[in-house]
């Protein structure tokens, strides 16, 4: 009975061994990478982002890859860890799981800040997927 019990439990912790080395293979997967844009009302720069880029950023693969997401720079921003303050605006900010991984401030218009971008998922190996959808 002893070694019927033993048994039993080693079929389980089997199953509890294989769903944790699952689960830690799936989990960058479903990893949440966005890019945050920090702004505020009357700012020049932000206006002229969205007029660049605005539209068409959630259509590229840059918008499929980090989704953007705005908030007010004066409101703050809860659901990510910063490495440093937010002091002008435009800012954007790659994160990955709430945890920052790069910046870009400013808006030096639409060539330099696509160049930026893709540096910015270069150098934190976001994978583009170069297929329209």
């Amino acid at each position: 009975m002893y070694f019927v019990d033993n048994f039993s439990n080693m079929k389980n912790i089997r199953w509890i061994i294989l769903f944790f080395v699952f689960w830690q293979s799936v989990t960058p997967i479903f990893a949440q990478t966005q890019l945050l844009m920090a702004e505020e009302d009357n700012c020049y720069w932000c206006e002229k982002w969205n007029q660049d880029v605005g539209k068409i950023y959630p259509k590229t693969p840059e918008g499929r890859a980090a989704p953007l997401a705005r908030f007010n720079i004066h409101d703050g921003y809860s659901n990510a860890i910063f490495t440093k303050g937010i002091n002008y605006t435009p800012t954007f900010i790659l994160v990955n799981d709430g945890v920052e991984l790069g910046r870009i401030e400013g808006y030096p218009g639409e060539e330099f800040f696509w160049a930026l971008v893709s540096i910015l998922f270069k150098e934190n190996n976001i994978v583009l997927d170069r297929i329209d959808s």
